[in-house]
């Protein structure tokens, strides 16, 4: 009698267990789907990705044929990062094409539900076969590749490429939420579905290029270069005369000139039209330049001679100065100049310059819808509607006469931002707990203003629950505890971003692009 009961609740046991895994296989389809969808993102996304990278080698190889000694060894090191990464792209490209292969239909996701076709190939028992071995020694090469190739890189970068291609410890082993001991490939990859694995090797593929972006454009612009940058010197146009008339040929040549202290003359001597010049009165040496502030004189050609004194090695040297500059006469027509360019965004404080050589500053009037003075010849303009901002600018000459021009600017909207979560956009993997504590903000990408944005609410969509609408620029109660709710490799979306400008609130910017958040744990 005493065994029946055991018999019995075995039955119930395993009734329970087949209840279960029917509900896992419901939920699976969703799940299959969105992984299927991510990767279809990412495989979009690589296009992208290389036409950067390849206009960022183009830069650098020209600058390279233009002063080898000084970018040639960058551009090395930059043809070798392109080669190591295309030869790791390429073998995850290879990889990730034989598993498709394994089924009928690439596009079928949700038919990728077993994990058998990559585990056959990298696992035997409880062991590694040769092939995932090789796996795992291609990711530790790429990395210590691209680690000795931005030796002198900044500590972020090196640090971003550590963590993106991480494969545990020395042995490989990584510790999982449980606190057991696994081998980094069976913990990634060991009994997922397939698509999950095909989706895993398309963000390893997008890192590969997200990490090449970076070293190429600190090769470009970060502190690699920056030893090498000319900051000492700037431009200067030599010419025989200050003005030449419309009809005559330009004879002038641009040439480097030094501006440091060590350039300093020991003892100018200046003439202009003949009359001497005097030091602190007439000019000021500063930073090795003798800066005049002299009157500009009558309208005509005007004469500055003389010499600049300088000592080496206890010997004087004079380097002779013989120069000339053409006083113009008043002028008949106004400068109107936007700073940015010739746009001018709606809802923002664009910063507008109206001036008229010749003429001061407070003698200048200009007006225009949304025109406001703030002090000198600088002005802000925040158009309202309309497609066309038209300023117009007068000013009354020494004679009594006026100058009156206008200029035409397009108005545009800002542009939809890019929604960020931890500050970063696009796509990005993240603990639970870290994106229930985190906030949701969003930056413009490549705008001409700096233009702080401020988030006013969001919506959060968690596959298999409601989508949830929440106000302000972090989760509440309810998001949170949907996100707790959420199970590792979930794919949530954070989409319908409400901004405004920080200081502008009344005016809404067009919904930021969302941001899509994988949890990992």
């Amino acid at each position: 009698m005493a065994a029946r009961p055991n018999v019995r609740q075995r039955m119930i046991n395993l009734m329970y267990l087949v209840f279960i895994a029917m509900l896992a296989m419901n939920m699976s389809k969703e799940v299959l789907s969105a992984f299927g969808l991510l990767n279809e993102k990412l495989e979009l996304s690589f296009s992208k990705a290389e036409q950067t990278n390849k206009s960022y080698l183009d830069a650098l190889a020209l600058r390279a044929s233009e002063n080898s000694a000084k970018f040639g060894s960058l551009y090395e090191n930059a043809l070798s990062l392109d080669a190591v990464s295309a030869d790791f792209s390429t073998e995850l490209e290879t990889l990730k094409s034989s598993l498709l292969e394994t089924v009928n239909d690439a596009q079928d996701y949700e038919v990728m539900d077993t994990s058998d076709a990559l585990d056959r190939r990298f696992f035997k028992g409880e062991q590694l076969k040769e092939e995932g071995q090789a796996f795992v020694a291609a990711i530790d090469t790429y990395r210590e590749s691209v680690l000795e190739l931005i030796a002198g890189a900044s500590p972020e970068l090196q640090s971003a490429v550590v963590l993106r291609f991480d494969t545990g410890d020395a042995q490989h082993q990584v510790t999982n939420r449980d606190g057991q001991s696994l081998h980094w490939l069976s913990y990634n990859f060991e009994g997922f579905p397939l698509i999950a694995s095909v989706t895993k090797i398309s963000a390893m593929i997008a890192d590969v290029k997200t990490t090449e972006q970076e070293v190429l454009q600190s090769l470009l612009q970060g502190q690699l270069t920056a030893e090498v940058a000319m900051t000492n010197y700037s431009t200067l146009l030599e010419q025989s005369k200050g003005a030449f008339f419309s009809d005559e040929t330009f004879d002038g040549s641009i040439v480097l000139g030094r501006k440091d202290a060590t350039t300093r003359p020991n003892e100018v001597s200046l003439e202009l039209d003949g009359q001497p010049l005097q030091p602190g009165r007439d000019f000021e040496i500063e930073d090795g330049r003798v800066r005049l502030k002299v009157a500009a004189g009558n309208p005509g050609d005007h004469k500055l001679t003389g010499t600049l004194l300088f000592l080496e090695s206890g010997e004087q040297t004079e380097v002779p100065v013989n120069l000339s500059f053409s006083t113009i006469a008043k002028p008949n027509m106004a400068v109107i100049s936007a700073d940015k360019m010739n746009v001018v965004y709606r809802g923002v404080d664009n910063p507008i310059t109206v001036s008229i050589p010749g003429i001061p500053d407070n003698k200048v009037l200009a007006s225009a819808a949304g025109l406001k003075k703030l002090s000198g010849s600088s002005y802000s303009v925040r158009p309202g509607q309309g497609t066309e901002l038209v300023i117009k600018a007068s000013g009354e000459l020494p004679d009594g006469s006026t100058v009156e021009t206008s200029s035409r600017f397009r108005i545009k909207d800002v542009p939809a931002p890019s929604g960020t979560v931890r500050g970063e956009s696009g796509s990005l993997r993240m603990s639970r707990s870290e994106l229930e504590n985190t906030f949701v903000g969003a930056r413009l990408e490549d705008f001409d203003f700096d233009l702080p944005i401020k988030v006013s609410g969001f919506k959060l969509k968690i596959p298999n629950q409601p989508t949830i609408e929440v106000n302000g620029d972090r989760l509440d109660a309810r998001a949170k505890a949907a996100v707790r709710r959420a199970a590792r490799g979930d794919i949530i979306r954070i989409f319908d971003i409400k901004t405004a400008p920080a200081n502008d609130t009344k005016y809404y910017l067009k919904p930021a692009l969302q941001v899509i958040v994988e949890i990992v744990n």
